[in-house]
C-alpha cells in the first residue's frame, strides 16, 4: 500500500496522505475491539458491550470502512512520475532488541486485559495497571544503572502524560453524569424516539455528529440516554453506536485524537483534510454501515474457536 501510494501521490501530498491513511487505520482498528478505543472502552466496562461477539461483529465492516478509502485514495490520485523519487518517510533505524522485547509486552499486556477481565472478574483498569506494572519492572531492569536511559522508564513516560487531556475527559463525563441525573438525557432520548423511530438512523447520526464533536461525550451520552433496560447487551444498537462513534471521527481532522494529532504533527489544513480525504472517508464509513446491515440480515459472524473456549466467557 505504501509503496502504490508512493508511485501514485505527487510528493507534496505524499506524506500527508500516508498520514491520513493512518488516521483512517487508527478511527477503523479501535472501533472493533474494546481496547483499541475509548468509546468502545466505554461501553464494554459498563457492560453495554462484550468482548469477542462485539470483535466477530465488527471487524469486517471496520476493515471495510478502512479499505474502500484506501482503494479510492489509489484510484483517483493523479499518476506523477516523480512520486518515484519520493523521500521513503518511514525509512528510519532499526528496533534494538530490546525495544522490540517492551514493544511486544506491551501489546501482550494490551491484548491480557479481556482475558484477565474474564479470569479474574475485575475491572479492566486493573488489567491495564497490572500490564503496566510488569512493563515498570522489564523496564527498570532493562536500564538498571544507564543513566542517560532514564527517560525510558516508566515514571518518565507517566511525567510527560497529557494531564490537560485526561482533565478534559473527566469533566465531559462529568458533565455528562450531570445532565443524566437532570433527566435531561432521557428527555433527549424521549424526543430522538419520537422523531426518528429507527435507531439505526440514531446510531448512524452520532457518527456523522463524532465528526464534528469528540465521540467521549456522545457515546457517554447515548450510554445515559439508554440503559441495558432498553437495549440489551451487544443488542445491534449498542454495537452500531461502537462502529459508527469510532469510525465517524474520520470524516474530519478535528473529529478524532488521531486526526488532531497528525494536524498538529504535520501541520495539515482542515480544509486541504475536507477536499482530499473526507469524501473517501465518508464513503468507507457508508460501506462499512452497509456491511454491518448485511452480515446482520444474512446472520453472518466471523468463524472463531474462541467463542467455544471456556476460559474467555462472552459476558
Amino acid at each position: 500500500m505504501v509503496s502504490l501510494l508512493r508511485k501514485l501521490v505527487p510528493p507534496s501530498d505524499y506524506r500527508k496522505l500516508l498520514g491520513a491513511v493512518v488516521v483512517i487505520a487508527a478511527n477503523a482498528g479501535g472501533a472493533w475491539t474494546p481496547i483499541g478505543d475509548v468509546t468502545t472502552t466505554m461501553l464494554w466496562i459498563h457492560g453495554q458491550i462484550s468482548t469477542l461477539p462485539t470483535m466477530k461483529s465488527l471487524f469486517l465492516p471496520s476493515a471495510i470502512s478502512l479499505a474502500v478509502p484506501l482503494a479510492l485514495l489509489s484510484l483517483t490520485s493523479e499518476v506523477n512520475g516523480t512520486g518515484q523519487d519520493s523521500p521513503n518517510v518511514l525509512a528510519s533505524e532499526q528496533m534494538a532488541p530490546r525495544g522490540q522485547l517492551v514493544f511486544s509486552v506491551g501489546i501482550g499486556a494490551l491484548i491480557f486485559v479481556p482475558v484477565f477481565k474474564a479470569l479474574t472478574g475485575l475491572p479492566p483498569y486493573m488489567g491495564m495497571l497490572l500490564g503496566l506494572g510488569v512493563l515498570w519492572i522489564l523496564t527498570d531492569a532493562i536500564h538498571y544503572g544507564e543513566s542517560e536511559r532514564q527517560k525510558l522508564k516508566v515514571p518518565q513516560a507517566l511525567s510527560r502524560i497529557d494531564t490537560q487531556g485526561a482533565l478534559f475527559f473527566l469533566g465531559i463525563l462529568l458533565s455528562v453524569s450531570s445532565l443524566e441525573a437532570a433527566g435531561l438525557l432521557r428527555e433527549i432520548a424521549n424526543f430522538l424516539d419520537a422523531k426518528i423511530p429507527n435507531t439505526d438512523l440514531i446510531a448512524s447520526a452520532i457518527g456523522v455528529v463524532s465528526a464534528i464533536i469528540d465521540n467521549v461525550p456522545l457515546v457517554a451520552a447515548a450510554m445515559g440516554m439508554y440503559d441495558l433496560t432498553s437495549f440489551p447487551q451487544d443488542s445491534d444498537f449498542w454495537q452500531l453506536i461502537a462502529f459508527c462513534a469510532g469510525t465517524g471521527g474520520s470524516m474530519l481532522i478535528i473529529g478524532s485524537a488521531a486526526g488532531v494529532a497528525f494536524m498538529g504533527m504535520e501541520k495539515v489544513d482542515f480544509f486541504w483534510y475536507l477536499r482530499k480525504v473526507s469524501g473517501f472517508a465518508f464513503a468507507g464509513y457508508a460501506a462499512g454501515i452497509a456491511t454491518y446491515f448485511a452480515l446482520n440480515s444474512l446472520h453472518i459472524s466471523l468463524p472463531t474457536t474462541l467463542a467455544q473456549s471456556t476460559f474467555l466467557p462472552c459476558s
